[in-house]
């Protein structure tokens, strides 16, 4: 069977699966087409991914991606429908992509993954002078989630997609799972997360 969207993007990148999570809760078939980012093979005209071939659609910016996958596919079921919990939603999508995922990327997972699989020497002091914040951040979540759920309160959402990826990239570092097994609402999030259909089929292989 043809699939009926191309994700053109990195295998192990966080948006790339955030589409692909996207595309298994609206039940289309899609294929990931091994990208790099700074590739000539790369549609993206500021050198990002994923580029996403849909309904004779080339969708850039995973927002974007999402969202019409979403409404066109899925009848709009990640995404609340009264504006209050609609907004509280695109709130958290918003601090995952602007603050907490590249404070975790660059932090800690990136480092992580240019140690393990091409070698490099541990970026030691890179890792602990971000370690303060992303303390700090884990905290806000954490106390977010303690008083009322935060996005949780509305079901599974466009929010839980693209915070998911961002702190299970985070929760394959070492001191990631540290910090993340020391928050207990976070850590049932998540365990409630890795149940859902949509997030056990878009493992990533490096996952133990």
């Amino acid at each position: 069977m043809t699939a009926q969207v191309r994700i053109f993007g990195t295998v192990i990148s966080t948006y790339t699966r955030i589409v692909e999570i996207v595309c298994e809760e609206a039940g289309l078939s899609h294929e990931t087409v091994p990208t790099a980012a700074r590739s000539p093979e790369n549609r993206h005209p500021f050198g990002r991914i994923p580029v996403v071939e849909i309904d004779g659609l080339e969708l850039i910016e995973s927002v974007a991606i999402a969202n019409y996958i979403d409404n066109a596919h899925n009848s709009g079921a990640l995404q609340p429908s009264a504006p209050a919990a609609r907004a509280l939603s695109d709130k958290w999508v918003a601090i995952a992509n602007n603050y907490l995922f590249p404070m975790f990327e660059h932090g800690l997972v990136m480092p992580w993954i240019m140690h393990r699989v091409a070698g490099y020497p541990l970026e030691r002091e890179r890792i602990e002078r971000a370690l303060p914040d992303i303390s700090r951040a884990l905290g806000f979540v954490e106390a977010a989630l303690s008083e009322g759920g935060a996005w949780t309160a509305n079901g599974f959402t466009l929010a839980d997609v693209f915070l998911y990826p961002v702190f299970r990239g985070l929760q394959l570092t070492p001191q990631g799972e540290v910090g993340i097994a020391q928050c207990d609402h976070i850590s049932e999030w998540l365990e409630e997360c890795e149940k859902r259909p949509s997030i056990v089929a878009t493992r990533w292989e490096s996952e133990p």
